[in-house]
């Protein structure tokens, strides 16, 4: 007895399962890096804008300070393109490493640059530059992690996708604990000082960790595959001239993820701003949204692998349309820390967990191995260009332009409705 279990797992393959999951966790721990470090900027950003812009008026200081911010979601697009077609050509591992140092570059500019008062107009030029090397990071990180994570293992690909979803819900929360600590248990004057560093100084030192684990990872078997074969010539005119259908269809099926995690992202100021909630209730439901948002996708992924990546998203996302408007109407009627809780909470349990996190084993599904990276970034930041970062806006003027307040779920159920198409147009080439 004691003989089989030796034989079923020799030495050789235990070892090799070691570098496996050190591989995976390779992945992870540069995306929890390039997000946490996005995420302390947004929150951040009222103390950015004092610092680093002339202070004449403080509503244009505000915006230039949000304008700084958005730049990074105006590269991500270059980024995409260009390290998904390195990544289909040069390899996932070297890709990933290039990518964790452009953005622990980013973070240490912007960790170190002296203020507006200090240096006058190269403040808020080298804060740009930091947030567009950022930017240009996470255009190409997501992409390029996907690939290597759902080529790890082909009958685990929804599993092993998750996997970002959760560090992404992790980097939230602890980007939230950071923000709060330093606004709950520092002066204002500490926080203008040195307090508003403190973030991205902690990611700078977490940086070189997951820079050096990425060195140190094995290349994938898939991409080993195509460069043997000489595949990968020209990664983005074989997206373009074989796989167009599927760029717009990947694009659609991310848009209802990202715009429910966006809108999810957004509550907090909705809940402050429109239903009168004090800025602690919001941040810790926000607090517990993020934890469900890092423990539940495993879930989702794992489900999706042993049921069917596009029936489990397509439930998902029904479910998530239905609960929608109640949600929305026992949030509005009854505002308090519990009900925004709930919202939060099922949002990021339905639409996040069990429909978006399996998001990037469909994706992979539809691109073959020579163009998978350049194909995916390319889906996948199409959706984050046109429902991410505006998604805030476009619920902002929904909510003017209708006066009803239920208007952010009349948004998330037009663009679901869309998706599922999307979906059902995958279902052929998706298992």
């Amino acid at each position: 007895m004691n003989t089989t279990k030796l034989d079923v797992f020799p030495a050789h393959l235990a070892a090799g399962r070691r570098s496996h999951w050190r591989d995976v966790v390779a992945a992870n721990f540069g995306t929890f890096f390039e997000w946490f470090d996005l995420l302390v900027y947004a929150m951040f950003a009222i103390t950015i804008s004092r610092l680093f812009f002339p202070q004449d008026d403080a509503q244009s200081a505000l915006l230039f300070s949000l304008m700084t911010f958005a730049s990074s979601f105006l590269i991500r697009p270059v980024g995409a393109v260009v390290l998904g077609i390195m990544a289909d050509k040069v390899g996932r591992r070297a890709t990933l490493s290039f990518a964790a140092l452009l953005m622990l570059a980013g973070t240490a500019l912007i960790a170190v640059v002296p203020t507006y008062q200090t240096i006058g107009v190269a403040a808020p030029a080298l804060l740009v530059l930091g947030r567009l090397l950022q930017g240009f990071s996470v255009g190409g990180e997501f992409g390029c992690a996907n690939s290597y994570l759902t080529e790890q293992s082909e009958g685990r690909k929804a599993f092993f996708a998750s996997m970002q979803f959760s560090t992404s819900g992790l980097a939230v929360v602890t980007a939230s604990v950071f923000a709060y600590v330093c606004n709950h248990f520092l002066t204002p004057e500490q926080i203008n000082s040195w307090g508003w560093r403190l973030p991205f100084v902690f990611g700078c030192l977490i940086g070189p960790v997951g820079l050096y684990i990425r060195l140190k990872i094995e290349e994938t078997a898939d991409f080993e595959s195509v460069k043997r074969d000489g595949l990968a010539h020209n990664p983005l005119g074989e997206t373009f001239r074989s796989h167009k259908r599927f760029v717009l269809i990947g694009a659609v099926v991310c848009a209802a993820g990202v715009v429910a995690s966006f809108l999810n992202l957004y509550m907090p100021t909705f809940a402050i701003n429109n239903l009168g909630l004090s800025k602690d209730s919001a941040f810790t439901a926000s607090i517990f949204s993020g934890l469900v948002s890092t423990i539940v996708p495993f879930f989702g992924g794992a489900a999706a692998d042993r049921l069917g990546t596009v029936k489990v998203m397509r439930v998902a996302l029904v479910l998530g349309v239905i609960l929608v408007f109640p949600l929305f109407t026992l949030l509005t009627h009854s505002p308090s820390l519990l009900t925004l809780a709930i919202f939060q909470c099922t949002l990021s349990a339905v639409f996040y967990s069990f429909y978006y996190a399996p998001v990037g084993s469909l994706l992979s599904q539809l691109f073959t191995a020579s163009c998978r990276t350049t194909g995916v970034s390319i889906a996948y930041v199409i959706a984050q260009t046109f429902f991410g970062g505006i998604t805030p806006l476009v619920v902002g003027l929904m909510i003017k332009a209708t006066g009803s307040i239920m208007a952010p779920a009349y948004y998330v159920v037009i663009v679901a409705v869309f998706a599922l198409v999307a979906l059902h147009a995958s279902r052929r080439h998706v298992k």
